[in-house]
C-alpha cells in the first residue's frame, strides 16, 4: 500500500523537493512581476518624454517676449480702419473658378473688386492646415509649432501679440472655437459669438455667415442710439473682424464640389459685398480698408490639416484706404525665380486661364504676411513675434514710405533675432554668437542713411538682405540645443534598448538559470550607483547654471538612468560574453541570421510609412512562401496552403488603393454579408475540428463546444442590423435631413451591445476570436463609408491565416511535449522563449502596421474623415468626434492584438516577454524615425516626419493600452494541458 502511494504521490524527497521548487517559482513570480511593472512604467514614461523631445529640438515656440516694437514712419496711416474677412474652409480654386453647370463666377462682386479697385494674389498656408494656426498666421504673423494643430479647439494658450492687440479697438463676429482665442483676453475689443449647437453638419451652414454679418449690422444700427459706441467708431485705428465658418462646415459635411459648399462661397461673396457698401455708407470718408482671405482650404474628401494644395491655397483680395489699383500683368514667359513659398509653391505660378483674370498682375504671399500687411495700412507696429514679409505690391505708398515700411518691418525681425541671442547668452557658459549679424548695427546706420539722402533702391537691398539675416539668426537660435538634445536622446533610446533585451535574457530564457543565481549576480551595485548619481549631479548643476528647462534635467536623468542600470548588470553581462564566445558556430549563425532578418524587415517596415504599395509585394511574396512551405511540410493538408495564399493576396490588393477613401455605401452594406460569410466560414471549420485529431490536439484540446448557436446568430443579426442602419442614415444624410434621435439611439445601441457579447462566448481559441471579430463589426460598419468595411473582413482572413501557421509550426515542432516547457515556474507550463519565437512579434509588428496604412495613411492628419461619425453625431463636438474618429482606427489594431494574445497562449511563451519584444522591435524604428525627422524642404514633409516618429514614440503606450483593454476578451481563452494533448496525439 506504501509503495502504491509513493508510485502516485511521490517519495518524501521528491515532495520535499516540489515544495522547495514550489517556495523558488514564488518567489520568481514575485520578483517578475515587481520588476516587470517598473519596467513597463518606465517604458511609457521615457517614450512619453522622449517624444517631448522632438519640438524642443526642432519645433520650440517662436515666441518671445521683450522685444521692442518699430511703428513705421508714416505722416499719416493709409487707412483709419480695416475689415477683415476670413472665409473658414474656402479653396482658391473653388473661389476664382466658374460654376460648371451655369458659366458663371461665384464670386462676382470680389472679380469686379480684383478687376476695377484692389489686388489679388494667393495665400500660401503652411500646414498644420487648421483652423487656429491659420488664425494665428494671419493675425498675429508667425506659425506656430506643430503642437498647435492639438490646441485648434483650445482658448488661447500662449501669449503672443496681434493685430489686435495693437488696435485701438477690435469689433469681431463669428465661430466660438475662433473668436475668443483672439478677443477674450483682450479689454479693447467688442466680440460675439453663437453657440456651438448652431454647428449642426447635417444642414446648410451658410447662415452661420449671415449671423456674423447681421451682427456688426446691429452694431452699427446701436450706435445711431447710443454716443459713446458712436464716438469709438469714428476713432481710427479700428480692426473689424467677421469669422465666416460656413465654407469650412459645409465642406466637411458635403465635400468642397457639392452645390452646398459651392453656394456659400456665393454667399461669402454677397457678404463682403454688403460688408462693402454698409461700411460705405456709414463712414462715408474712404479711410477703410478691406482684406479677403481664407485660412486654409479643404481637400476632395472634406478634410484638411495636410499640406496639398487644396489645403494651403487660399484667396488673396484687398482693396479701399492705401491699397492699390489693379495693374495690367507684365509677365511674359513664367521662370523659376528660386524663391519658394512656405508650401514650396515656386514664386511666379501661371494663373489659371478658366479662373478669368491671368491678365491682372497677381501678387502671391505666405499667408503671414498679410499680418504686416495689416499693421502698415493702419499705420501701426508689425504684431511683435511677426516673421511675415510685407507684400509692398499691396500697398499705394510713395517711394520714401515704402522703404520706411519695409525697414520697420526689417528691425521688428530684427529685435526679435537680439532679444533671442540677449537670452541665449545671459544662460549659456559658453556662448557660439550668430556671426553674420555681429555688425548690424552698422548696417542699420547704412540704411539710414541712404534713406537721408533719398538712395531708396540701395537702401531697400539692405533693408531686404538685414531681414533674411534676421530670420536665419531666429532660426539659429532656435536649434541652439540641437546638438546637445539629439546625442542625450540617441543615447537614452539605445540604452532602453539594451535594458529590454537584457531583462528579456534574465527573464524569458534559458540563460537566466536559478532566481538564486541571478539575484547573487545583482549585489554589490552601489559603487555603480554611486557613480552614476554624482555624474548626474554634475550635470544637473551645469543645466541649472545654464537655466535650462525643466525638461533638459528630465531627458538627461532618464539617459543617465538607463545607462546606470546597464553597468550595474556587469556581471550578468560578464556572463552573457562568456557564453556566446563559447556557443558554437550553428547558434551564433542562427543568432546573427535571426537578428539581421529582424532588422532587415524593421527597416522594410519604416520605408512603408512612405510606401505603402510595399505591403502589397509582401503579402504577395509572403502568401507564396508561406503555402509552398506548409505545402510541402504537412502533405495531405493542401487546403491550409491555399487559405494561406488567397487571403495574403486578398488583403494585398487594399494598399494599392487611394489613401482618400471615395464613398461608397453599397460597398459597406455589401460588407456586412462579407463580415458574416467569413464567420460563418470559421464556425464551420470549429464544428469540424471534433473529427480531426491534429486540429482537436492543438486547437480544442478537451473538446469544448464551440461558439452556442444562439450568441452566433445574436452576433451575425447586430453585423446585418448595423449594415441596415447605414443605408438609412446615409439617405437621410443625401436628403439633407437631420439624423433622428430613434436611428442615432439604434446606432448607438447596436454599437455599445455587440462590443459586449464576445465575454459571453466559449473560451476555445476560434469560437472566442470568432466572437470578438463579429462584436467589433457593427460599429466598425457604421463608421465605414468606403472600401475599409471590406478591409476588415480581410484582415481577418489574414489573421485566421496566421493562427494556421502557427498551428503546423507547433504541429512539426512538437513544441507542446513536456521537453520545452518550463521547470514548474508558471501555472499556464509557459515555456523559455527561443531564437525560432522572435517570429511572432516580428509578424505582430508587420500586421499591426498594416492596421495602420491598410486603408490610408494614418500618419497624416488628412486621413481622418470626419464624415465617418455622422451615423453617431453631426452636431459639432471635437472631442466626440475625434474620439469616435480614434476609436474606428483602432478597432483594426485591437483584431491583432487578440489575435497575437492567443497565440501566444497556442504555442506556451509569455505574452509580457513577447510584449517587450513588440517594444524592442518598435524602438529599433523609433529610433531610425528620429533621424529622419526633417527642419527643411516643404512643411509637408517635415510634418510627416513628425508624424512617424511620434507614432512610433507612442506605440509603447497605445500597445500596452490596447493590449489591457483586449485582455478583458482573450484572458479566458482556453487551449488546454499541452501535456495531455501530446498524450492524446501519440
Amino acid at each position: 500500500m506504501r509503495g502504491s502511494i509513493d508510485g502516485i504521490l511521490g517519495t518524501k524527497e521528491e515532495i520535499s523537493k516540489e515544495r522547495k521548487l514550489n517556495s523558488s517559482s514564488t518567489r520568481t513570480k514575485k520578483w517578475l512581476k515587481r520588476r516587470e511593472m517598473w519596467l513597463v512604467i518606465l517604458g511609457v514614461l521615457l517614450h512619453a518624454v522622449y517624444m517631448l523631445s522632438i519640438f524642443d529640438i526642432y519645433f520650440k515656440s517662436p515666441i518671445v517676449h521683450g522685444s521692442d516694437l518699430v511703428s513705421p514712419r508714416f505722416k499719416s496711416p493709409p487707412a483709419k480702419r480695416l475689415v477683415l474677412l476670413i472665409a473658414d474652409g474656402l479653396r482658391a480654386d473653388k473661389f476664382f473658378e466658374p460654376d460648371l453647370e451655369t458659366g458663371q463666377y461665384r464670386a462676382p462682386f470680389l472679380r469686379s473688386v480684383i478687376k476695377e479697385k484692389g489686388r489679388w494674389g494667393v495665400s500660401h498656408a503652411r500646414p498644420p492646415t487648421e483652423s487656429r494656426p491659420g488664425h494665428v498666421a494671419i493675425i498675429a504673423g508667425f506659425y506656430e509649432d506643430p503642437s498647435a494643430v492639438t490646441k485648434g479647439w483650445k482658448a488661447n494658450p500662449v501669449e503672443f501679440d496681434s493685430v489686435f492687440n495693437r488696435s485701438r479697438h477690435t469689433f469681431a463676429y463669428g465661430s466660438p472655437d475662433i473668436i475668443p482665442i483672439f478677443c477674450s483676453d483682450i479689454p479693447h475689443t467688442t466680440w460675439n459669438s453663437y453657440p456651438h449647437e448652431f454647428e449642426d453638419f447635417a444642414t446648410d451652414a451658410s447662415f452661420l455667415d449671415e449671423w456674423s454679418f447681421d451682427e456688426f449690422k446691429s452694431l452699427l444700427n446701436r450706435s445711431n442710439y447710443d454716443p459713446e459706441l458712436k464716438k469709438l467708431l469714428q476713432q481710427d485705428n479700428l480692426v473689424v473682424f467677421l469669422h465666416l465658418l460656413g465654407c469650412d462646415s459645409n465642406g466637411h459635411a458635403h465635400r468642397p464640389y457639392s452645390n452646398i459648399y459651392l453656394n456659400n462661397v456665393k454667399v461669402v461673396d454677397s457678404i463682403a459685398k454688403r460688408m462693402y457698401d454698409l461700411v460705405e455708407d456709414y463712414f462715408k470718408d474712404n479711410q477703410t480698408a478691406y482684406i479677403f482671405t481664407a485660412d486654409h482650404g479643404m481637400s476632395d474628401k472634406g478634410s484638411h490639416g495636410d499640406g496639398h494644395p487644396a489645403n494651403t491655397d487660399t484667396p488673396l483680395v484687398a482693396w479701399g484706404a492705401g491699397v492699390q489699383q489693379p495693374k495690367r500683368s507684365s509677365r511674359g514667359r513664367y521662370s523659376d525665380d528660386g524663391f519658394r513659398f512656405v508650401d514650396e509653391h515656386v514664386h511666379h505660378m501661371p494663373t489659371p486661364l478658366d479662373w478669368g483674370i491671368s491678365g491682372i498682375d497677381r501678387v502671391d504671399v505666405n499667408q503671414a504676411d498679410i499680418a504686416p500687411l495689416m499693421s502698415t495700412l493702419l499705420g501701426l507696429p508689425c504684431p511683435a513675434n511677426s516673421v511675415g514679409n510685407l507684400p509692398l505690391g499691396y500697398i499705394n505708398l510713395d517711394e520714401r514710405e515704402e522703404v520706411e515700411a519695409a525697414l520697420a518691418n526689417t528691425k521688428q525681425v530684427l529685435n526679435q533675432f537680439l532679444r533671442k541671442s540677449q537670452l541665449k547668452q545671459s544662460t549659456s557658459l559658453r556662448f557660439k554668437p550668430f556671426k553674420a549679424l555681429e555688425n548690424h548695427s552698422s548696417v542699420l546706420e547704412q540704411i539710414e542713411a541712404l534713406i537721408s539722402v533719398g538712395i531708396y533702391e540701395e537702401a531697400m537691398k539692405l533693408s531686404q538682405n538685414l531681414r533674411t539675416l534676421s530670420l536665419e539668426g531666429l532660426n539659429y537660435f532656435q536649434t541652439y540645443d540641437w546638438l546637445m538634445l539629439m546625442s542625450v536622446i540617441t543615447l537614452g533610446y539605445i540604452g532602453w534598448m539594451i535594458c529590454l533585451v537584457l531583462h528579456v535574457l534574465q527573464s524569458y530564457t534559458s540563460f537566466s538559470g536559478s532566481i538564486n543565481q541571478m539575484l547573487q549576480l545583482r549585489n554589490n551595485r552601489s559603487q555603480v550607483y554611486i557613480c552614476g548619481f554624482l555624474v548626474m549631479a554634475v550635470i544637473f548643476v551645469l543645466l541649472s547654471v545654464e537655466r535650462s528647462p525643466p525638461l533638459y534635467h528630465v531627458y538627461t536623468a532618464m539617459t543617465i538612468f538607463l545607462w546606470t542600470q546597464i553597468f550595474s548588470e556587469y556581471r550578468f553581462l560578464k556572463l552573457l560574453w562568456k557564453d556566446l564566445s563559447s556557443s558554437n558556430f550553428v547558434f551564433s549563425m542562427k543568432l546573427l541570421a535571426t537578428s539581421a532578418v529582424s532588422v532587415v524587415i524593421l527597416e522594410f517596415l519604416v520605408n512603408s510609412f512612405t510606401d505603402r504599395k510595399l505591403y502589397t509585394y509582401c503579402f504577395l511574396i509572403v502568401g507564396v512562401l508561406a503555402a509552398i512551405y506548409l505545402f510541402y511540410a504537412i502533405p495531405g493538408r493542401s487546403a491550409v496552403p491555399v487559405f494561406i495564399l488567397v487571403s495574403c493576396w486578398f488583403l494585398s490588393t487594399f494598399t494599392l488603393m487611394p489613401a482618400e477613401i471615395p464613398d461608397n455605401t453599397p460597398l459597406v452594406i455589401a460588407s456586412g454579408l462579407i463580415i458574416s460569410g467569413v464567420a460563418l466560414a470559421v464556425r464551420c471549420f470549429d464544428l469540424t475540428t471534433g473529427g480531426s485529431k491534429y486540429w482537436q490536439c492543438i486547437l480544442n484540446c478537451e473538446d469544448q463546444k464551440p461558439m452556442s448557436t444562439l450568441l452566433f446568430y445574436l452576433q451575425v443579426f447586430l453585423v446585418g442590423l448595423s449594415s441596415v442602419m447605414v443605408e438609412v442614415t446615409t439617405t437621410h444624410r443625401t436628403e439633407k435631413k437631420e439624423l433622428l434621435m430613434l436611428h442615432q439611439l439604434i446606432n448607438w445601441s447596436v454599437a455599445g451591445v455587440s462590443m459586449v457579447l464576445p465575454l459571453f462566448s466559449p473560451t476555445s481559441l476560434l469560437s472566442r476570436l470568432t466572437s470578438i471579430f463579429l462584436g467589433f463589426a457593427p460599429p466598425f460598419l457604421l463608421l465605414s463609408i468606403g472600401y475599409e468595411a471590406v478591409f476588415y473582413g480581410a484582415l481577418a482572413l489574414v489573421l485566421m491565416a496566421w493562427i494556421l501557421f502557427e498551428c503546423a509550426i507547433l504541429y512539426l515542432t512538437k513544441a507542446w511535449t513536456s521537453s520545452y516547457i518550463k521547470d514548474a515556474r508558471h501555472e499556464q507550463e509557459e515555456r523559455w522563449l527561443q531564437l525560432s519565437d522572435m517570429r511572432v512579434p516580428i509578424i505582430f509588428m508587420v500586421l499591426f502596421n498594416v492596421a495602420f496604412f491598410g486603408t490610408g495613411n494614418f500618419a497624416s492628419i488628412a486621413s481622418f474623415e470626419i464624415s465617418s461619425v455622422y451615423r453617431f453625431i453631426t452636431i459639432f463636438s471635437p472631442f466626440l468626434m475625434s474620439g469616435l474618429l480614434i476609436f474606428k482606427l483602432f478597432i483594426p489594431f485591437m483584431l491583432v492584438i487578440c489575435v497575437f494574445s492567443a497565440i501566444t497562449k497556442l504555442i506556451g511563451v509569455s505574452r509580457l516577454g513577447c510584449y517587450f519584444l513588440v517594444i524592442l522591435s518598435s524602438d529599433v524604428m523609433t529610433i531610425h524615425f528620429f533621424f529622419l525627422v526633417r527642419n527643411t524642404g516643404s512643411w509637408m514633409e517635415i510634418g510627416n516626419t513628425i508624424s512617424h516618429f511620434g507614432i512610433m514614440s507612442a506605440q509603447v503606450v497605445f500597445v500596452l493600452m490596447l493590449f489591457a483593454l483586449t485582455n478583458i476578451y482573450t484572458k479566458d481563452i482556453h487551449i488546454g494541458s499541452r501535456r495531455s494533448s501530446s498524450q492524446k496525439a501519440l
